[in-house]
Parts: C-alpha cells; sequence; structure tokens
C-alpha cells in the first residue's frame, strides 16, 4: 500500500531532523500527536506554526475547509499532545484561543504566514489558532533546590521522577485554580445594561483541566499496574500503605469525576459549584500527593531512572 502524503512527510521529517522538501521546504513545520477523541489512538499531522515569544502557533485550517481538521477535534478531547520540532520532542497543552486573543494571535500568524488570510476568506467558519503549551514540570518557587536541579540534569532516580511528576500536578492545579479565579472576578465585575455573561468557564479553564485530569489519571493506572505490585512484592510489610494508596486513587478519581461532569457543558456549568468540587479536590490530592511521598520516596530512592534493563 502506497504512503499517505501526509506519513512521507512525516517519515521524511524524522529522518532529516526536522527538515523536508517539496511544498514544504524551508517553512517552519512541526509534528503534532493527538489522541482520537473517539478511537483513543494516537495520530500524528504535520502542520505549520508561527512562534509567538515561547509560544508556538498552529491554525486549524484545513486547507481552507468548511470543517475543522480531525486533530482539532482530537485535542478538544485530548488537551494533553506531543510535540515534533526540528530534533526535540515533548508534550504540550494545546488550548485554543477565543474571543480578541484568538484574533490579536490570528494577525500574528497572517503577518508571518499570509496564506492563512485566503483560507479564512474562502470559508465562513473562524479558523482556530491553538496555542501549545510546553507542558514539563515546574517546580518555580513552589519546588526544593534538589527538585529544581533533577528538572535542569533530568531525575536520577524513581524518587525524583515521582517528585517531577508530582510537582507538575500540584502546579497544573494552582494554574486551575487561578483561571478560575480570574474567571469568576470578571463575572462579578460586569456592571452597565444587560444582563451579565452566559456562565462559562472558557476553553483555556477547560483545556487545562481537562489536561491535570488526563494526567494524573494516567499517573495513577501506572502506579496500580506497575509500581505498586512491584514494591509491593519487594515490600510485604507495607501491604497496608499500598492498599490505602490505591483507595486513595479510587477517591480521587471520583472526585475527577465530578470535575469532568461540570466541564461537560462549559456554557452552563455552575461557577460556585465548579469551585466548590476543586477546592474539595485540591484538599484531598494534596493529602494524598503529600502521605504518597512520605512512604514511596524512601523505597524509590536509588532506583535508577529510566529503569536500567537487566543484563543478558
Amino acid at each position: 500500500m502506497p504512503l499517505s502524503f501526509n506519513q512521507s512527510v512525516i517519515d521524511e521529517f524524522r529522518a532529516n531532523q526536522g527538515k523536508v522538501g517539496g511544498p514544504f521546504e524551508g517553512g517552519d513545520l512541526l509534528l503534532l500527536t493527538t489522541t482520537g477523541a473517539r478511537s483513543g489512538a494516537e495520530h500524528t499531522t504535520p502542520l505549520g506554526y508561527v512562534r509567538d515569544g515561547d509560544l508556538l502557533l498552529v491554525v486549524g485550517s484545513a486547507g481552507g475547509s468548511h470543517r475543522h481538521p480531525a486533530w482539532y477535534h482530537n485535542l478538544l478531547a485530548h488537551p494533553m499532545v506531543r510535540v515534533e520540532i526540528g530534533t526535540q520532542t515533548y508534550g504540550a497543552i494545546a488550548v485554543p484561543a477565543e474571543g480578541k486573543r484568538r484574533d490579536l494571535l490570528f494577525e500574528r500568524v497572517v503577518r508571518a504566514a499570509p496564506g492563512y488570510a485566503d483560507y479564512q476568506a474562502g470559508t465562513d467558519r473562524i479558523l482556530p489558532v491553538v496555542v501549545l503549551e510546553r507542558s514539563e514540570p515546574d517546580t518555580g518557587a513552589a519546588g526544593a533546590e534538589a527538585g529544581a536541579e533533577s528538572a535542569a540534569r533530568g531525575p536520577a532516580d524513581l524518587a525524583e521522577k515521582l517528585v517531577e511528576i508530582h510537582t507538575w500536578l500540584r502546579s497544573q492545579l494552582g494554574h486551575v485554580r487561578r483561571e478560575a479565579d480570574a474567571h469568576f472576578a470578571a463575572r462579578a465585575a460586569h456592571q452597565g445594561p444587560g444582563a451579565p455573561p452566559a456562565p462559562g468557564l472558557g476553553l483555556q479553564l477547560r483545556q487545562h483541566c481537562l489536561a491535570f485530569c488526563e494526567s494524573l489519571t494516567f499517573h495513577h493506572t501506572s502506579e496500580d499496574a506497575h509500581l505498586f505490585p512491584a514494591l509491593a512484592g519487594q515490600y510485604p510489610h507495607l501491604s497496608d500503605v499500598f492498599a490505602r494508596l490505591a483507595d486513595e486513587h479510587r477517591t480521587v478519581a471520583r472526585v475527577q469525576g465530578g470535575l469532568s461532569a461540570l466541564l461537560a457543558d462549559v456554557g452552563t456549568a455552575d461557577p460556585d459549584r465548579f469551585r466548590t468540587e476543586l477546592d474539595r479536590m485540591t484538599v484531598e490530592l494534596t493529602a494524598h500527593l503529600d502521605y504518597e511521598e512520605e512512604k514511596l520516596l524512601p523505597l524509590l530512592a536509588g532506583i535508577p531512572y529510566p529503569p536500567v534493563p537487566p543484563k543478558p
């Protein structure tokens, strides 16, 4: 079966450190890997991009089609994506811009790549502008010096890897809360004639919430399926600890379910209920992460990361 055009571009990109010929030669090109909204399978798409400071912008032009491209629907369902650019590969959160910000970013895109203006002129739909935010652990002021050093050189063992993941989860949850507070403050400040803005959490808040929930689910699933059984075999006297952690995972999953339900229709989500759920989740999750670190870090220290394959 002959290769599809996209696949031939992907293969050439990966074989030549991000450089391709043909219609994309000399242009800024990246590979975006999304998770299928329905299938759950990975899909990789070559896309042109425009830099905006430290951010990357991609446009759901679909060649001027009247329908959004499949990759756009995928990232709305699963905001955690993978970006390949040059020789780099990293995870990112895909956040479509809205309102005035979308318009300003689209103007930025058109200045760099005028062809997108032609695509917009040829369709009635508003072409989405998606911001790709690099999703790396952010130790920042909240991280210890050891965590910052680990982020710079990469985790040396499983203990440092666990701290890296937990630091990112805590920072992402804080990010969600700050966005929620800003959104609710803007609603409360509404004055003048007319009804206040309709309830809505916005795509930016929605995407970060979904990204957080996806990351937490993946982390807990990996622990339940691999880490905990391996440790339980080595430390049978800690069986009560692993049982408690597994039970807490189920509790956190139930809280996540409530938060996800609120996000199912952001246009009618109730802000007060959302805040209550987010506060409850923050308290329970923080207590869970603290307990997990207290019990697991001493066990994981010194276990190499990434794992060293056994010698034949």
